[in-house]
């Protein structure tokens, strides 16, 4: 884990336009919208695109939203020269949606120089939660993404 506890507000500003911008999160039309040092917020507005057959929005959008959430979440604190991995991701659907705006808020519970627990929850436009999940993430050192700008102040 690094030292440092506070993130550079100018390498978060462009890490913001590097994950919204990937070809993954655009195809999927969701965002990061905040990453604070132990947390992280996902947006999404369902679209026609997100929902299955029965109008509700697919399983594997949600287990995307939980994914990114908890990724993001315990990414901030890794020393900047490494990545990180999903190498465990648990969650429960606990109400359909159909429309509005999807936030899934991550939260780092332990982080780790090799491995990291983090939480995710979704909630819907009325602030009902939607999916709770849990992921393990494992360092990779040497992975992490270049930045013209310190990750640390």
């Amino acid at each position: 884990m690094a030292e440092a506890n506070t993130l550079n507000p100018e390498y978060v500003a462009g890490l913001y336009g590097i994950v919204n911008t990937s070809p993954f999160p655009s195809h999927l039309q969701f965002r990061l919208v905040s990453m604070e040092l132990d947390r992280a917020t996902i947006e999404l507005e369902v679209a026609e695109c997100h929902l299955q057959p029965f109008r509700i929005v697919h399983g594997g959008v949600i287990a995307t939203l939980i994914d990114t959430a908890t990724f993001w979440a315990a990414f901030a604190p890794l020393p900047e020269e490494d990545g990180l991995v999903n190498v465990d991701l648990k969650l429960n659907y606990l109400s359909a949606v159909r429309s509005g705006r999807l936030t899934a808020t991550g939260r780092l519970i332990r982080g780790g120089r090799t491995i990291s627990y983090a939480e995710a929850t979704i909630t819907g436009a009325d602030g009902e939660m939607v999916a709770h999940g849990t992921s393990t993430l494992m360092a990779l050192p040497g992975k992490g993404l270049p930045s013209p700008v310190r990750k640390f102040l």
